[in-house]
């Protein structure tokens, strides 16, 4: 598990510091992150909406959309903060879970 210390420090790191996902896109004027367009901004940004696009846009329903707590759109920044943080300690929590279950299988399937 020693061995393992510095790659979980990085990632402990990287979640904390993913609030600056909130602050530099407004800085910057950048807009939305890439690839994470809503239907409204890829209609403003080509002019329509694929209808593949529009048929699935309701498929999948994030379980903490923009990455934060329901009702936290107007939040002060601190608390916007903290949700960014949660989110990405629960998706480091799920794909390293998932990760170390199918790797455990794997392994035990091969013996």
């Amino acid at each position: 598990m020693k061995a393992y210390r510095p790659l979980w420090v990085a990632v402990l790191v990287m979640a904390l510091v993913s609030p600056l996902g909130l602050y530099l896109p407004d800085l910057m004027r950048a807009g939305s992150a890439w690839g994470e367009w809503g239907l409204g901004e890829i209609k403003h940004m080509i002019g329509y909406v694929p209808p593949g696009m529009q048929r699935l846009s309701d498929l999948w329903k994030a379980p903490l959309p923009d990455y934060g707590l329901p009702g936290q759109a107007e939040s002060p920044f601190l608390h916007r903060s903290l949700s960014y943080i949660l989110s990405a300690l629960l998706g480091i929590g799920l794909c390293g879970g998932t990760a170390l279950v199918v790797t455990r299988w794997l392994v035990k399937k091969r013996d």
